[in-house]
């Protein structure tokens, strides 16, 4: 098998944390009604952006992935009986700069260290990503930060994954794919990617073609894990 030489990682649930918006809004002044209800908010904001994504690239009826996250999120408002409009300006504004998970800039600078290169390959358009990047300060860890909206489609569109191949003339096993998402992780080990589940919540596996090369309850080890 050959050696891991790139590190491609998922953004929205893998590196940046998809719930901070939510959360970091129930907790400011002023946002007491919030409170009660970030929690759902925050999961079927997340759902929805996903089946819609999903729907969408069945149908081919490609929205930019911006799009998506902010009908998800009025999806999501409307189910909790929320109909403020500086609640979900207040939302979509703080998605805009979601904190990366704790672990996040000390792996990647750990990773670079070894000489590996690093990646993100994510449904979110370039300006979604760039402004989390910059956000989390992490953007002199990352070679590149690859989105699929020249593809106009969204996982798990297998054109997505060829651009790994397409931007680093990598093979299929020089590569690990990490994701928090199991259907990302299924589709991805199904391409031919080695694969790492960051699996937060100890979820099963899901029942997909494809299953993970290794599972773990966050980003933190990875760098050990190479060095086996």
């Amino acid at each position: 098998m050959a050696r891991i030489t790139t590190c491609v990682f998922d953004a929205y649930g893998t590196l940046f944390d998809v719930a901070a918006a939510a959360r970091a809004l129930a907790s400011a002044p002023g946002r007491e009604d919030f409170a009660p209800h970030w929690q759902q908010v925050a999961a079927d904001w997340r759902l929805k952006q996903l089946e819609y994504s999903w729907l969408r690239a069945i149908t081919g009826d490609y929205v930019d992935f911006w799009d998506l996250t902010q009908d998800g999120l009025d999806w999501a408002l409307e189910r909790a009986g929320l109909s403020d409009p500086g609640l979900r300006a207040d939302l979509l504004d703080l998605y805009h700069r979601l904190a990366a998970y704790p672990e996040v800039p000390d792996m990647l600078a750990r990773l670079k260290a070894r000489g590996l290169t690093c990646a993100i390959l994510s449904n979110g358009s370039p300006a979604m990503l760039k402004a989390a990047v910059d956000s989390a300060g992490i953007g002199d860890r990352l070679d590149a930060v690859l989105s699929v909206a020249p593809l106009a489609t969204f996982k798990p569109d297998r054109r997505v994954y060829d651009l790994v191949g397409a931007r680093f003339g990598t093979s299929c096993d020089e590569v690990l794919f990490v994701s928090s998402n199991g259907w990302d992780i299924c589709s991805a080990a199904a391409y031919g990617f080695r694969t790492l589940w960051v699996n937060r919540a100890d979820l099963p596996v899901d029942r997909l073609p494809g299953q993970p090369d290794s599972i773990a309850a966050d980003l933190a080890a990875i760098p050990e894990m190479l060095e086996v």
